[in-house]
C-alpha cells in the first residue's frame, strides 16, 4: 500500500521578493454581500456602441458591464507549519491557516477558469465566487509553473459566460487599458490606466523572472493576480501577474497571445492522453485601429498516421468549429475536445476560402508506450533506480521506510536537469513515498497526473533531505 507523505510535508507560503512580496495573498479579506445579477450571455464579445468620451457612461463602464460575469474571485487556504523547513521534520509544529486571494478568467462555460500558478501554489482549499455572489469549491486541474499559469475547475449550476481572447500584438504604448480583480479581497474592483511599456523583462528574485510583459499604470494590487487586462473595446489583452513593490502604478501582465498557447497546452494535458495529431497556429487580424480583432485557427501541420490525418485534415485548413464549440483560438480547439471520450467528433473547416464537408475526427487514446516500470522511469525521467531499505535513509530521517537509489542519470534529462545525481536516494514523488519502482510508475501514469505538475520530488543526499521540482512535463 502506498503511503501518502502529505501529512509530513511542510507547506510553504510563496512570497515573491523584490516585486510583489505576498502578491495574490492576504491574511484576511473583507466580507462582501452577494450581488444579484441577470443571467449572463454565453459568450462575451466586443461590439459596436455609441459611447461618448467624457460622459458618465464611458468605455470603462461599458466594458465592465459586458465582461464582469466572466471574471471570478478566488479565495484560498494554505496550511503553514512552523518552525522548521524540513518536509519530514519530527519537530512538533502547530499548523496555521493562511488565507489568500486571487482572480480568475472563465475560459469555458463548464467552469474551467484561468488564473496564475502562484495563486494556487500549495493551497489546501480553493473557493471561487462569481459576480452574482454564488460560491463554489474549486480544484486545480492543470498547472504551468514556468508561465505562472494554472487551470482550476468548478461545477457551476448553469453555464458561465466565456471571455474570449483579444490580442496583445498591436497594443500601443499609451493606449488606455482596464483591470478587473479581487484587489486586497475587494471583489470585482475595476481600475483604469495606460500601457506604459511593451516587452518588459522583470525579475522577482534570482530564481524567478518574467519575459516580455506588458507594463501598465492601471492600479494593480495583491489579489489582482490572474485577472484580466482589457482594452477599451472590451478585448482581453493580458493576464495581470505582478506589481513593483513600493512603486506607484507599476504593474505587469502576461501578453494574451502568449497565454493562449500555454492555456491550450494545459487543456490538452487535461484530456488524459487522448490526442488529435494537429499542430495549429493562431491568426489575428484587425481591419482598423478602432475595429474589433478577428481571430482564427489554422492547421500548420498534420502528424502522419494520426487521427487528424485519417480524418483528412490538410495544412492551411481553418478550423471553424469543433463539435458545438466555435473555434477562435487554440483554447477553443482544446476545450472543444475537453471531457470528450474517445470517439468521433465533427469538425468544420474552411479550405481555400470555401467550407468543406465536416471532417470526422476519431479521437484515440494515447498508447501506453511502456509497461515496465524500470523502463518507464528511464524513458520519462532519465534515471535508473534500485530499492534500498530504511537503514540507507535513517540518517536523513529515522521515520523513512526506504527509497530508490539512483544508479544512473541521463545528462540533460528531466531528472538530471532538476539536479538529481547518481547516489541520491529518491524517497518521494508528489505526495507519495517511493519504496519501489512501481511507486514511480504509479505517479507518472496517474489519471490526475497533469494536476501534479510541476512534479515535486524528495530525496536523501549525504544524510540530509532535499526537495525540488522536475521541470517540464516528464
Amino acid at each position: 500500500m502506498r503511503s501518502p507523505m502529505a501529512t509530513r510535508f511542510v507547506r510553504r507560503l510563496f512570497l515573491g521578493a523584490g516585486l510583489a512580496a505576498g502578491f495574490g495573498f492576504a491574511v484576511a479579506a473583507p466580507s462582501t454581500a452577494p450581488v444579484a445579477s441577470a443571467e449572463p450571455p454565453a459568450v462575451v464579445t466586443a461590439s459596436g456602441r455609441s459611447i461618448t468620451p467624457g460622459k458618465r457612461r464611458d468605455e470603462v463602464v461599458d466594458v465592465y458591464d459586458r465582461v464582469k460575469a466572466s471574471v471570478v474571485n478566488i479565495h484560498s487556504e494554505r496550511t503553514v507549519n512552523t518552525p522548521g523547513d524540513d518536509p519530514f521534520s519530527r519537530t512538533p509544529v502547530r499548523p496555521q491557516q493562511v488565507n489568500g486571494m486571487g482572480t480568475g478568467i472563465v475560459l469555458d462555460p463548464r467552469g474551467y477558469i484561468l488564473t496564475n500558478f502562484h495563486v494556487i501554489e500549495d493551497v489546501s482549499a480553493l473557493r471561487v465566487r462569481l459576480h452574482d455572489g454564488t460560491g463554489y469549491p474549486a480544484r486545480v486541474v492543470g498547472t504551468d509553473k514556468e508561465a505562472d499559469l494554472a487551470l482550476v475547475k468548478i461545477d457551476p449550476a448553469r453555464p458561465l459566460p466565456v471571455m474570449p481572447p483579444g490580442t496583445s500584438t498591436d497594443l500601443m504604448v499609451g493606449e488606455p487599458v482596464i483591470a478587473i480583480g479581487n484587489a486586497f479581497g475587494y471583489e470585482h474592483t475595476v481600475t483604469q490606466g495606460r500601457v506604459s511599456f511593451k516587452g518588459r523583462d522583470v525579475s522577482l528574485n534570482k530564481d524567478t523572472g518574467y519575459k516580455n510583459l506588458i507594463q501598465t499604470s492601471a492600479p494593480i494590487n495583491p489579489g489582482n493576480s490572474g485577472g484580466p487586462l482589457l482594452n477599451v473595446l472590451g478585448e482581453l489583452v493580458g493576464v495581470n501577474v505582478a506589481i513593483r513593490a513600493g512603486a506607484q502604478n507599476i504593474g505587469f501582465a502576461l501578453p494574451i497571445d502568449y497565454v493562449v498557447g500555454r492555456a491550450a497546452n494545459m487543456m490538452a494535458l487535461r484530456r488524459g492522453g487522448v490526442r488529435h495529431g494537429l499542430s495549429v497556429r493562431s491568426d489575428v487580424i484587425r481591419d482598423a485601429t478602432e475595429g474589433p480583432v478577428r481571430r482564427s485557427v489554422a492547421v500548420e501541420s498534420v502528424e502522419a498516421g494520426s487521427a487528424a490525418a485519417a480524418a483528412g485534415f490538410k495544412a492551411g485548413d481553418v478550423i471553424d468549429r469543433v463539435d458545438d464549440v466555435p473555434v477562435l483560438s487554440a483554447i477553443d480547439l482544446e476545450r472543444g475536445l475537453l471531457d470528450k471520450p474517445a470517439g468521433k467528433l465533427a469538425v468544420r473547416v474552411t479550405r481555400g476560402g470555401a467550407a468543406v464537408e465536416p471532417l470526422e475526427l476519431a479521437l484515440e487514446p494515447a498508447t501506453k508506450a511502456i509497461s515496465n516500470p524500470v523502463d518507464l522511469a528511464w524513458r520519462r525521467l532519465g534515471v535508473k533506480l534500485n530499492p534500498v531499505g530504511a537503514d540507507a535513509v535513517a540518517r536523513a530521517n529515522p521515520q523513512l521506510r526506504g527509497g530508490l537509489l539512483v544508479t544512473e542519470v541521463v545528462p540533460g534529462g528531466v531528472a538530471g536537469s532538476a539536479g538529481i545525481q547518481r547516489g541520491d536516494i529518491l524517497v518521494g514523488l508528489h505526495t507519495w513515498e517511493t519504496l519501489r519502482v512501481d511507486d514511480v510508475a504509479f505517479v507518472l501514469t496517474h489519471r490526475d497526473y497533469a494536476t501534479f505538475l510541476p512534479l515535486k520530488f524528495f530525496l536523501a543526499r549525504d544524510g540530509k533531505l532535499r526537495d525540488g521540482h522536475l521541470a517540464g512535463s516528464p
